[in-house]
């Protein structure tokens, strides 16, 4: 069968790739047309749109390139009607997916979400779209269930990919790992400052404003597989300051804390047991413009699925020297760290154990073939 998958962003390619693992194993003869990434396109078929083309932060920046994304949109309906799809996958990235999925519905596609959109955390009236559009919705989140079914809108909960991402993965040889990137003894306080140029703007700047009164750790840069390593030296003005890129899960894996953009990164910082502190900052009008849609009471993954603050979050004014040197000191401290293993402990439980990617390709190849 044909399959065409939407993706964007470092993550979505992550699942995406995972996620056409788990179809071949279910349809040897699939055949994959996707926007993606470098994951993706290691598993086969044909890349159309690389997400890096379509990065952007915040309303702001959205607003400023509202003209490309219209280009790509146009741009990706004539590619699907070029394909003829048996099934047409949304991963996450609501914005641009939605818009695909309500034209792709008025043309009797067939439409299947894997992960879903936050409509739980803001515009709540998406739900209805999504009902009118999506045939079948898979989602990770375990409150997004009973979310939806209050909405009279019955989706599959598959569990939580990460699950799989990080048990699946090769263990870190840590002398080796220290030895390639010129690291010293010291334990490491790792720094996810997001992947897109303007959110590491925002973050880096402020996480490495901490370093001078850490001088026992040595703080490492988690660079995003989107940007080069010259994007990032501008921030590096210390040596107790070094450079990671697109290896984060093996730099989680030997490290003592962390400071984190929030997003994924959260719960993927969770799940490799290290204790971390949530940064988030964007410019004032997005930021402004999202308090008044966003009604959560918390930002991190982590803090929503426990439903209490596991993890202490640091938001625009909060972000700041003075304070994050208070909230990483603490997390530093055996005392507090121990509560938080357990918190983590529960939180791996709360996702529902490995397997969703196996999951969700399963449940879509059935669909398709009872529906053919």
């Amino acid at each position: 069968m044909k399959y065409y998958i939407i993706a964007g962003e470092a993550s979505g390619d992550l699942h995406g790739s995972n996620l056409m693992k788990a179809l071949i194993k279910q349809d040897v003869d699939a055949d994959f047309r996707f926007w993606g990434g470098d994951l993706m396109e290691a598993v086969g078929g044909t890349l159309v749109k690389h997400y890096k083309e379509r990065s952007f932060m915040g309303f702001a920046e959205v607003i400023l390139n509202l003209r490309k994304i219209f280009g790509l949109i146009k741009f990706c309906k004539t590619d699907i009607a070029t394909y003829q799809p048996d099934v047409i996958i949304f991963i996450d990235n609501s914005g641009f997916n939605l818009r695909i999925a309500k034209w792709a519905k008025q043309e009797n596609y067939k439409t299947h979400y894997y992960i879903s959109p936050q409509v739980w955390a803001s515009r709540a009236s998406r739900v209805e779209k999504i009902k009118r559009d999506i045939d079948e919705m898979y989602v990770i989140l375990p409150f997004e269930e009973e979310f939806y079914k209050s909405y009279n809108y019955d989706v599959h909960f598959v569990g939580h990919p990460l699950i799989d991402a990080i048990a699946d993965r090769s263990q870190v040889d840590e002398y080796k790992f220290r030895a390639e990137h010129g690291l010293n003894e010291k334990p490491i306080i790792a720094l996810l400052p997001g992947s897109r140029k303007q959110e590491i703007i925002k973050m880096l700047s402020v996480m490495l404003s901490v370093v001078k009164d850490f001088t026992d750790y040595q703080f490492v840069i988690a660079g995003a597989p989107s940007q080069d390593y010259e994007f990032y030296q501008q921030f590096i003005k210390t040596n107790n300051v070094a450079f990671v890129s697109n290896e984060t899960y093996d730099l989680l894996s030997i490290s003592t804390a962390a400071l984190v953009t929030s997003g994924t990164a959260t719960l993927e910082t969770a799940l490799f047991k290290v204790p971390q502190v949530v940064c988030y900052k964007a410019n004032a009008i997005s930021y402004h413009i999202a308090k008044r849609i966003i009604t959560l009471k918390f930002i991190s993954l982590v803090n929503l699925i426990m439903d209490k603050e596991v993890v202490t979050e640091l938001i625009q004014g909060d972000l700041n020297t003075k304070q994050l040197k208070q909230e990483l000191n603490l997390i530093l401290d055996e005392s507090h760290r121990e509560q938080l293993y357990l918190d983590y402990y529960e939180l791996e439980q709360k996702l529902g154990g490995k397997g969703a990617s196996d999951k969700a390709a399963q449940l879509i190849y059935n669909c398709l073939t009872k529906s053919n």
